[in-house]
């Protein structure tokens, strides 16, 4: 049997690219989950490898959808091998249990983890960047205005949250944290 493995590993993603991308290639079963790669105890990927047998193919679109590092990779591929189970990763081909395929397998799996770490790396000399600037705030964006907030706080005195949040489009949590902060 041909079996599918999607992952992304926050919520906001969108696995769709991926499933639609397995379901072109032939799998007659998805596992999908949005969980950090980071973590070893992905339930629904290690649910997969329980029911993997003999003959049957594991597909995933890349080589970091199901492993968190080199060691991990082929580890996970040797124990696929020995339990007779194929690998199939679209963006490299099918794994050969062969000393050359697993050579092959060894150095890209390296060249993942390189990529990984480099974009860890990056993104960590952007933040200590933007940091040095007085400016700086960690975390996202406020999505309203202060001067929004205060209009909306206002309005609070006429009408209820419910009505406010209509109108405004903020939300009642939103508006109790600034109500909050004000006292």
């Amino acid at each position: 049997m041909k079996y599918g493995y999607a992952r992304v590993s926050t919520v906001s993603q969108d696995l769709e690219s991926q499933l639609q991308a397995l379901k072109a290639e032939g799998c007659e079963v998805i596992y999908s989950e949005k969980f950090t790669g980071t973590k070893k105890d992905r339930p629904q990927f290690q649910e997969l490898l329980s029911v993997l047998k003999a003959g049957d193919t594991l597909t995933v679109t890349k080589l970091d959808r199901f492993a968190r590092s080199a060691s991990d990779a082929i580890e996970t591929v040797r124990e696929l091998f020995n339990k007779d189970v194929k690998v199939h990763i679209l963006n490299m081909g099918i794994v050969e249990n062969t000393p050359t395929g697993k050579l092959i397998f060894t150095i890209l799996s390296g060249f993942a983890e390189f990529e990984r770490d480099m974009i860890i790396e990056r993104t960590q000399e952007g933040k200590a960047i933007a940091k040095q600037k007085a400016d700086f705030k960690e975390g996202r964006p406020n999505k309203f205005s202060k001067k929004q907030i205060e209009h909306a706080l206002q309005l609070l005195e006429t009408h209820s949250y419910k009505q406010v949040e209509e109108i405004t489009g903020i939300s009642k949590s939103t508006l109790i944290r600034a109500k909050k902060k004000l006292v």
